[in-house]
């Protein structure tokens, strides 16, 4: 997720940066910024500069929120390739 967010233009990683950091400090939070996905999983909504809409999913392992893949969302539904990416990730968060 970090090289995701590397190679993103410095305004669009902010807006990122503050809408995570919204999540974290005002949990819980709801829509339009937040909204939960099967899984265990929730997803953070950022509209960005660049004009884009990013998601970055997300879960809670021992009452911390673990960022686990962001991607530029361009369809309506959340892709099943970045939905079984975060799936995966959390997996690995749980099991070490």
């Amino acid at each position: 997720m970090r090289d995701w967010l590397k190679d993103m233009h410095r305004d669009d990683r902010l807006a990122i940066g503050a809408d995570l950091q919204r999540a974290q400090y005002r949990w819980p939070v709801g829509m339009p910024l937040c909204r939960g996905l099967k899984h265990g999983l929730w997803e953070v909504r950022t509209n960005l500069p660049s004009g884009n809409t990013s998601r970055v999913l997300l879960c809670f392992h021992e009452g911390v929120i673990v960022a686990l893949h962001g991607f530029i969302k361009k369809t309506r539904t959340t892709p099943d390739e970045d939905m079984a990416m975060a799936r995966q990730r959390r997996k690995e968060v749980e099991h070490g």
